[in-house]
């Protein structure tokens, strides 16, 4: 088959890579994107605009930042193309509804990525809902992404249940790594950093390595867990639940933008980052 990758990140390329080795061919849009992008996407058919790649396309996959999933699926609607789409971006299940009414759901596949770039076996899935969720995990046949077709049921969300999954998974994987930040942050800014590593080294031992390991991951990437944090708040409001918690670890995150693609920072760098200016001694 030939199917359309929108857009080749890190994850993105991933994706594509299991797609070449799964006897595909694979393309994207050049069109603005940077030089990054196009070495990345050095081993794929490039195409200079969207219009192009649409007709060519018997499938599209969408990986972007989750604010973008909508304007992404609204571009590809606006073209030729009249194969499936696949949204697996991090987003909330009632994103994933607006944008299966945009296609349609004979021509709608939800999506969720749980994991790293898929860079070695067992590391990545790629979870599928919808009426095509098992056509499309049959697109996966080699590679190291794994890609599961989830059941249908009964339960209203059936069809974006990929999406659901990614965000109840999430909320507490990045949720709870905005929470040890933020508690770094406000121990350092409150002068009692010491005396809570201190105390950690007792009752939580490995939680200060597990901090510095925290920043580390998380401070190239967490311009894009923003959007992801506001995409999780609104899926525990739709089901009657506080969203201010992941509100405040998007806004944990937000504050952590500087750090965007630069090399993985230390945690004092990233409390610095979250407190908006040099984190006090001790």
């Amino acid at each position: 088959m030939r199917i359309g990758l929108l857009h080749p990140g890190q994850m993105g390329v991933s994706i594509g890579l299991s797609l070449l080795a799964s006897d595909h061919e694979v393309g994207w849009v050049s069109e603005g994107r940077s030089a990054d992008s196009r070495n990345r996407a050095k081993q794929f058919e490039a195409f200079a605009v969207l219009d192009d790649m649409a007709v060519w396309a018997d499938g599209i996959i969408s990986i972007c930042p989750p604010d973008a999933a909508i304007a992404q699926a609204q571009a590809v609607y606006s073209t030729a193309f009249d194969g499936l789409y696949v949204d697996a971006n991090a987003i909330a299940s009632s994103s994933a509804k607006k944008i299966s009414e945009i296609f349609g759901a004979g021509a709608y596949v939800d999506g969720g990525v749980i994991g790293p770039p898929a860079l070695s076996a067992g590391t990545t899935r790629l979870y599928l809902s919808g009426q095509h969720a098992v056509r499309v995990a049959g697109w996966f046949t080699q590679g190291f992404l794994q890609a599961i077709a989830l059941p249908a049921s009964d339960h209203a969300n059936s069809m974006v249940a990929a999406s659901s999954l990614k965000m109840a998974y999430a909320a507490h994987s990045k949720g709870s790594s905005a929470l040890l930040l933020a508690v770094n942050a406000l121990a350092a800014n409150s002068g009692v950093s010491e005396a809570l590593k201190a105390e950690w080294d007792i009752s939580q031992p490995g939680l200060n390595q597990i901090s510095q390991a925290t920043a580390k991951a998380t401070s190239p990437k967490a311009w894009r867990f923003a959007g992801e944090m506001l995409e999780i708040s609104e899926t525990f409001k739709a089901q009657g639940l506080s969203g201010d918690f992941h509100q405040g670890a998007a806004d944990i995150f937000a504050s952590m933008a500087n750090l965007k693609d630069q090399p993985s920072a230390d945690l004092d760098q990233v409390i610095s980052e979250i407190l908006g200016s040099e984190c006090p001694g001790g």
